[in-house]
């Protein structure tokens, strides 16, 4: 009997079992609807994009000179120009030296000259007569024996009058190099001399520098010269624009460039190369940018301008 009445229970609990299964309602099937969502489309079109190549440098004058001494003496007088700073055009005075000495010497040399000449023409009559006299004995003139038509001191009087007239030209040389004259448009960099300084031939008298235009070395990294398309830059490189980037007493300003070349050396020390932007009249109106700035030696500036496609 205790065997029969788990069994009861487990075949009670099989048939509930089911009868809930069968019970259980049926999910329905819905149809599901994909929302349609806008697209716009174009055609494809090949276009040319530059990348830009990013440097940085200091501005440089293209010309510098130092100023040298060719004579000696003492400095008379020196113009309100010459100074650090100073701009000058071509042919102004920068300084005069004591010219007395130069001027006593051209004297001389001119007194030399006229001796020459006085010189030269008392041999020419000399010569004339001894051609006379000796066409009076009636014998053929080329026979005549050249001492005895005074040749030889004919051609030494024209030799003593060539260098009388060399030495007058370099009295009046020297005398003008006692005058020192601007050789361009430029400023002066440094002064080495002033009113009342004896100097010597060769003594340095100041450094100059030309504002015709100026230059920045770009450096271009091995990065920079990858984003080029080598061939294309170089063989069009002059004239490519090249945008400056700077400060002008705290403010920030700009300037259009030029490429003037590219050199063709790997620098030994941080593996660039350079490329060189020039600047034309960075002192004047044609370089300054919408705020009237010039662009001085020494600036530092940024600079970026197209590489290759």
């Amino acid at each position: 009997m205790k065997r029969i009445i788990p069994f009861a229970l487990i075949l009670g609990a099989l048939a509930m079992a089911v009868a809930l299964h069968l019970a259980k309602p049926k999910p329905t099937r819905a149809e599901i609807t994909l929302a349609s969502v806008a697209v716009q489309t174009q055609n494809i079109q090949a276009e040319t994009v530059f990348l830009q190549v990013n440097s940085q440098g200091n501005v440089t004058p293209r010309t510098r000179t130092s100023l040298v001494s060719e004579v000696s003496g003492t400095v008379l007088e020196v113009s309100e120009k010459f100074v650090v700073g100073g701009k000058f055009s071509r042919g102004d005075i920068l300084l005069e030296i004591d010219p007395t000495d130069y001027k006593v010497a051209l004297q001389r040399s001119e007194a030399l000259l006229k001796g020459a000449e006085a010189q030269l023409i008392f041999e020419k009559a000399r010569s004339a007569q001894a051609k006379k006299e000796w066409e009076f004995t009636g014998r053929p003139l080329d026979e005549a024996p050249s001492l005895s038509l005074r040749i030889p001191f004919l051609a030494e009087a024209e030799a003593n009058l060539a260098q009388a007239k060399a030495e007058v030209e370099r009295a009046r040389v020297k005398l003008n190099k006692t005058i020192i004259k601007a050789p361009y448009d430029g400023i002066v960099y440094r002064k080495n001399a002033d009113i009342g300084q004896y100097v010597t031939v060769g003594i340095p008298l100041a450094e100059t520098f030309a504002i015709d235009f100026v230059e920045v070395r770009l450096p271009l990294s091995e990065q920079d010269l990858s984003m080029m398309n080598d061939a294309d830059f170089t063989d069009n490189l002059y004239g490519k624009d090249v945008i400056l980037r700077g400060q002008v007493n705290g403010r920030n300003a700009s300037w259009t460039a030029s490429a003037e070349r590219f050199e063709r050396v790997i620098d030994e020390v941080n593996r660039s190369q350079y490329l060189v932007a020039r600047v034309d009249d960075p002192y004047g109106s044609q370089a300054s940018d919408k705020s009237g700035n010039p662009l001085y030696v020494g600036t530092f500036v940024t600079a970026e301008f197209k590489g290759g496609n």
